[in-house]
């Protein structure tokens, strides 16, 4: 059984002008709510078995992108909280919530037209994680030097893969792709396209990673993440979170979206 974890999470800007993620964590066991707020910065260590996850990331280049993920993140946590229930149930409702929260947004103030966010949450309980997502912010679970993605992702990527993988399109061709990065699905106050939810917990294992991000932390492969992370594995919560950014930031993009990372260490 999960006796705790460590848990830290960093954001950087990149060359975007503004901020439009959103996190925050949730000591669910009655010591409250740990928020971070913009900067992105903070840490803590919990004893208790149950912590919720939440990083939402605003819709770049939409009028109201950091409205959203705030409003998205907030509601999320506090339907949770509030909640009670199988896992899974929870974690839908929130989603509602926060879905809903968007679209009160909008009737507030009709100048947010166009905004959204993606979300992605895990809950973590002596049973291991469950998660909801939507949108491209992904999930990853480091264990024994491997690199696995847990949610769906909701962009164009996998169908542009898929065309690759059946050779309807060269491997060049969808990494390259103008809309390789068009979203599917994301929380905009109307119907939700495509949700990922896990209704049952995965088991973890002490010693466990888990690492939720915003999608600008893609600037790094697969491969190279998973080399970061085995070389910090071995340190603090806030150690691996600076290291993934420092990665990110090293890459010198010139488009570099904003990069959250949330890091969680199991034991």
């Amino acid at each position: 059984m999960l006796t705790g974890f460590t848990y830290a999470a960093r954001a950087i800007v990149g060359a975007r002008d503004n901020q439009e993620d959103a996190c925050q964590f949730a000591e669910v066991d009655g010591a409250g709510t740990v928020p971070l707020g913009r900067s992105g910065s903070g840490s803590g260590g919990w004893r208790g078995a149950n912590l919720l996850a939440v990083l939402a990331d605003g819709m770049g280049g939409h009028a109201g992108g950091a409205e959203a993920s705030s409003a998205a993140c907030a509601a999320f946590i506090s339907a949770y909280t509030d909640s009670t229930g199988t896992l899974g149930a929870r974690l839908a409702g929130a989603l509602d919530k926060s879905n809903r929260a968007i679209s009160a947004a909008l009737d507030r103030d009709r100048a947010l037209e166009g905004m959204g966010s993606t979300l992605v949450a895990a809950a973590f309980s002596p049973g291991g994680i469950t998660w909801v997502s939507v949108g491209d912010s992904p999930l990853f679970l480091f264990r024994g030097e491997k690199l696995y993605q847990l949610n769906e992702d909701h962009s164009l990527a996998p169908v542009l893969d898929g065309l690759a993988a059946r050779g309807e399109i060269s491997a060049e061709e969808a990494c390259a792709h103008p809309r390789r990065h068009f979203l599917r699905a994301a929380l905009t106050g109307g119907i939700i396209e495509m949700v990922d939810l896990r209704q049952t917990a995965l088991p973890l294992k002490e010693g466990d990673w888990v690492l939720l991000a915003s999608d600008g932390v893609e600037s790094l492969s697969h491969e190279e993440l998973a080399d970061v992370m085995a070389g910090a594995a071995g340190g603090s919560a806030e150690a691996m979170v600076a290291a993934v950014l420092a990665a990110v930031e090293a890459k010198g993009e010139a488009m570099q979206d904003n990069a959250t990372v949330m890091g969680i260490r199991v034991g």
